[in-house]
């Protein structure tokens, strides 16, 4: 099997303790998934296009890292634990910490594509779901680790960026539902997964930009911006979800006029991040 990944590294002689990640822009839904979810209901639940307007970031020294496969099929973006046992045919024999996203049907396997629409009509047996983790998540979440680690040891210092997109209106499934968002949100798990001053720096740089952000609202940040942070040893982890509405038609999910000026906008702003990181280390 190919990786279930693309890794872009930038030119080793300017690289920097930079690490971007986007986990949810994938399209790739496997033969064995199965699923009745309509098309329509599953691209709603992928982060379309956020590897490329993220791509920029590589020529400043940025390390990129973007799955491949669907969210839906395995979310990066959930503890490995976070197993909704409904969606079984037998009990889990390991360990469980099931979450609110996975009774909301948003866990570590997806039991709903949007409120209402049910991904299967049938039960996953317990093998179904250790190999997605075996062959999908764990070589991910081992790459992204390994790089940071790596990066840590060589600079004293690393900085991760975790890149999202957001449906411009919550829907049912989220804790703002029927509410508008802004153009950012930008998440340190209220202070716990990076300097919250670097944090208001990024937030700062978007308004800059010309865009509307807030901080930690709705977002808080999730796996990818807890399991690999402590801003104690110089380890930096924020999360940035970006409104679709600004780059890609939401009923179509095509590109719309906007996609270029934000592509340009955030190669902009990964200039700055790394000007911040080079001037850190």
């Amino acid at each position: 099997m190919s990786l279930p990944y693309t890794w872009k590294l930038p030119d080793p002689a300017s690289a920097l303790p930079l690490v971007f990640d986007s986990p949810h822009s994938g399209t790739d839904l496997p033969l064995d998934m199965q699923c009745v979810a309509p098309p329509k209901a599953l691209m709603s639940a992928c982060d379309a296009f956020i590897d490329e307007l993220w791509s920029g970031a590589l020529a400043h020294g940025a390390a990129l890292l973007a799955a491949h496969f669907h969210r839906t099929y395995i979310d990066l973006n959930r503890s490995r634990y976070d197993i909704d046992p409904v969606l079984l045919d037998q009990p889990w024999p390991g360990k469980l910490e099931t979450s609110e996203k996975s009774k909301a049907g948003m866990g570590l396997i997806r039991r709903l594509a949007l409120p209402g629409v049910p991904m299967y009509d049938r039960k996953l047996s317990v093998a179904e779901v250790q190999a997605r983790l075996q062959d999908y998540y764990i070589p991910y979440h081992e790459t992204l680790r390994e790089r940071l680690d790596v990066l840590h040891a060589r600079f004293g210092k690393v900085w991760h960026i975790d890149c999202h997109s957001m449906k411009s209106v919550g829907n049912a499934m989220n804790i703002d539902a029927g509410a508008p968002r802004p153009d950012f949100v930008v998440s340190d798990r209220n202070g716990s997964s990076a300097d919250p001053q670097f944090t208001s720096w990024i937030a700062q740089q978007v308004r800059e930009l010309g865009y509307s952000v807030k901080i930690n609202d709705p977002y808080k940040g999730a796996e990818l911006v807890s399991a690999y942070a402590a801003p104690a040893q110089q380890r930096h982890s924020i999360q940035i979800e970006i409104n679709r509405r600004l780059y890609m038609d939401e009923e179509r999910f095509t590109p719309n006029a906007g996609f270029f000026d934000l592509q340009d906008k955030l190669t902009q702003l990964s200039a700055r991040i790394a000007g911040y990181v080079r001037a850190g280390i």
